[in-house]
């Protein structure tokens, strides 16, 4: 008789957020054993009813740690990322996506893992980023190519805004106008393709069993571009309200986004996001058409989710059904 096939083991650092959720149950679904680490492994419960879902009680930044996580393990997916951090100087932003990722390689290579995936950022650059975070997720990259060698087989994702059910984009702006009669806001222009967070882990798994894409690096957009304000005057629209949408100039937003970052508890906006959105957040190549996966386009789905709950579930239940 022969031996039971066993599955191979992927662990996804930031496998408890937003995409990481998607991504596990994708995982799972495609034969996977998915193993998943948390500093807080009750306030993450809703993964362990995913069968083959292994959730850790384990603090990633901890180098021995992370060896056992990654021993005995076929890949890992680094999903890790922050938008804004406690202080100001740059420190946090390179904890999260600069110290975690040369941590993260040091530990594969001692584990013998030799497949790495990895979230990164649309407009990453480690030198000419404008803002902490394009710079510290371009260092990130620089540190993957230069340390993977021959001994780990990389890949490197860069999405654009990701927008989903739960996201923290459209729904943090949903909230905000229903808050509030006017809404004064910087950087207006600024330009986004969102993409959605299903299509962001249908392009993980699907590198993550194609070796074609070792090495390579990818750019992810939905199909339409928006500026700030064609998002914010649709999510209006879909709610059905009246708000006034005031522009701010240059001295303005920064004035708004220092007040946020200095002065509000948990940063809803801060200066290091406003230094992101000068440059346009659109791609310059269509990473999911490489990789055979053909985008949502934004607005049907935001459209349901942003309905009022008793029409949503009845949506998602609906949903559920047809994909089972």
């Amino acid at each position: 008789m022969a031996a039971k096939r066993t599955a191979p083991v992927v662990c996804i650092l930031g496998g408890t957020g937003f995409v990481g959720r998607s991504l596990s149950s994708l995982l799972v679904r495609r034969g996977y054993s998915v193993r998943i680490p948390t500093r807080n492994r009750p306030r993450s419960r809703r993964l362990l009813v995913l069968p083959g879902v292994d959730l850790r009680q384990a603090d990633i930044h901890d180098p021995s740690a992370l060896d056992e996580l990654l021993h005995g393990c076929d890949a890992a997916i680094n999903l890790v990322g922050i938008l804004n951090e406690r202080g100001h100087d740059g420190s946090g932003f390179r904890t999260a996506h600069v110290d975690l990722v040369e941590k993260l390689i040091r530990a594969c290579q001692e584990n013998g893992v030799t497949r790495l995936i990895h979230m990164s950022a649309l407009k990453a650059n480690h030198n000419r980023g404008p803002s902490h975070y394009l710079r510290t997720k371009g260092q990130a990259e620089q540190l993957i190519e230069t340390l993977c060698g021959d001994d780990i087989r990389y890949t490197i994702f860069q999405p654009s805004v990701i927008f989903g059910s739960e996201d923290s984009f459209i729904n943090r702006f949903a909230g905000l106008l229903r808050l509030t009669p006017v809404l004064p806001l910087a950087r207006l222009e600024a330009r986004f393709a969102p993409v959605y967070v299903d299509d962001v882990a249908l392009a993980f798994a699907t590198a993550l069993a194609d070796s074609d894409t070792c090495g390579k690096t990818y750019e992810l957009c939905g199909p339409d571009i928006y500026s700030l304000r064609e998002i914010i005057d649709f999510v209006r629209r879909e709610l059905g309200i009246r708000r006034l949408i005031v522009p701010l100039p240059g001295v303005l937003g920064r004035l708004q986004a220092a007040v946020a970052d200095y002065l509000i508890p948990g940063k809803p906006f801060s200066l290091d996001n406003l230094r992101s959105m000068s440059v346009a957040n659109v791609c310059s190549t269509d990473g999911l058409k490489q990789l055979g996966i053909t985008p949502q386009p934004m607005q049907q789905i935001v459209r349901d989710y942003l309905k009022p709950e008793p029409v949503r579930l009845s949506l998602l239940r609906r949903t559920n059904r047809r994909r089972d």
